[in-house]
């Protein structure tokens, strides 16, 4: 794969807000979203949905073992390390609504997504030590509520005063809400994010570093706002050296609105910070909060793609807003007033991962919903050495905890 990402990042990255890049899509700007994409997607694989397992809502894998498990060592030039899992509470909500799922081992809390950042080998790559920041989309019914939660809440103390941001309530809850009694959330999200960004800021200070956010849906929202908290309060500068600033960039899919108009100018007044969203042309989701209702309001810039152009799919209106679906669409996109043709060669049984969404067209031998069976084929009982049986449905520790029935 001849690539150009290492000398490009800066441009890529949005350093020109992506002007002349996006219609037509730059090859390298494909590669480099999908990259991102897929790291999004690594937490939508290994999340423990199952309601019935012990371990639902936390992550099926160790932090050492996720990027391997979920299909991103072999082949992958993109190498990284995970610094930390990030967990979120949602003990804010009424307890009739937490009451819909069961709290299991994670207790209000769920794993949201992570922190990585490049090794050597990934550097020579990408052309920079880049942390990287992932948002995982909703996943559950109790995150559908906190999605529902469209009024706005001051963002002032977080962010600047003087615009009075006002920001999506169940988001911005959901991103600053600790719980000093949980196990995952004796801090909030955001203390954790920005815990980490502080401490690989200042081990690689003094090489050339890039923040990148990215997410989807939900996670596309939670991101834009890490984001710009990231910037707003310094952490992309070294905490000895206040003059030196590293670029924040997100680059986010199926983004929904997040904020009014003193967010966006919040956002606007900002330097080293760039956002792309990348919406797919029907998606309803991008389309919410409502702007004439309740005043929410877009920033950054935005990459229209419209997978119904796409031969490969099947009743593409029901997959509008699959993240598997949005990466295909970026392979194949070809602009605003042009068809579809796959530029980049992403595999196709990407798309049937967790759905059945690949027209006639392609090959039989590509199973329908195949991550799915392949996950649930590692579950089950298992024997320890004291005789007792356990559930395993994940490696919820470094020292593998598991569920004991």
């Amino acid at each position: 794969m001849s690539s150009n990402i290492a000398t490009r990042w800066r441009v890529l990255s949005g350093e020109n807000k992506w002007e002349g890049l996006l219609d037509p899509l730059d090859i390298d700007l494909r590669r480099y979203i999908i990259h991102y994409g897929e790291r999004v997607q690594a937490v939508l694989d290994a999340f423990v949905s199952d309601t019935r397992c012990w371990n639902f809502g936390l992550h099926r894998y160790a932090e050492r073992n996720l990027f391997s498990e979920v299909g991103l060592a072999k082949g992958n030039p993109y190498k990284y390390v995970i610094k930390k899992y990030i967990y979120a509470s949602a003990a804010f909500m009424p307890e009739n609504i937490l009451a819909k799922e069961p709290k299991n081992s994670a207790g209000n809390s769920k794993w949201i997504g992570f922190v990585a950042v490049t090794t050597d080998e990934g550097m020579e790559v990408l052309g920079r030590r880049d942390i990287l920041i992932s948002w995982r989309g909703t996943l559950g019914t109790v995150e559908v509520e906190i999605d529902k939660k469209f009024g706005r809440v001051p963002a002032s103390e977080i962010l600047d005063k003087e615009n009075d941001p006002q920001i999506h309530e169940g988001w911005y809850n959901y991103y600053t809400w600790s719980e000093p009694s949980s196990k995952y959330n004796p801090t909030s999200s955001r203390d954790q994010v920005l815990a980490a960004v502080r401490e690989l800021v200042d081990q690689y200070k003094d090489e050339e570093i890039s923040i990148t956010v990215t997410g989807h849906s939900m996670g596309a929202a939670i991101g834009t706002l890490n984001a710009t908290d990231i910037v707003v309060n310094g952490y992309n500068k070294p905490k000895d050296q206040p003059n030196k600033t590293f670029p924040v960039t997100a680059i986010v899919f199926a983004s929904p609105r997040l904020g009014d108009k003193g967010f966006l100018n919040c956002f606007s007044n900002l330097k080293h910070l760039n956002v792309l969203r990348v919406t797919n042309d029907l998606d309803p989701v991008p389309k919410l909060p409502p702007n004439l209702i309740l005043g929410y309001e877009h920033v950054g810039q935005e990459l229209v793609i419209d997978t119904t152009k796409s031969e490969y799919l099947k009743n593409p209106i029901t997959t509008l807003h699959e993240l598997e679906v949005y990466l295909h669409g970026v392979a194949g996109t070809q602009g605003k007033t042009g068809g579809f043709k796959l530029e980049v060669a992403r595999d196709l049984t990407l798309v049937n991962k967790t759905i059945d969404g690949l027209s006639d067209k392609v090959p039989s031998h590509i199973f329908v919903k195949w991550w799915t069976e392949k996950v649930e084929k590692k579950m089950g009982m298992a024997q320890l050495d004291d005789g007792s049986w356990v559930f395993l449905d994940g490696e919820i520790a470094e020292d593998n905890e598991v569920a004991k029935l």
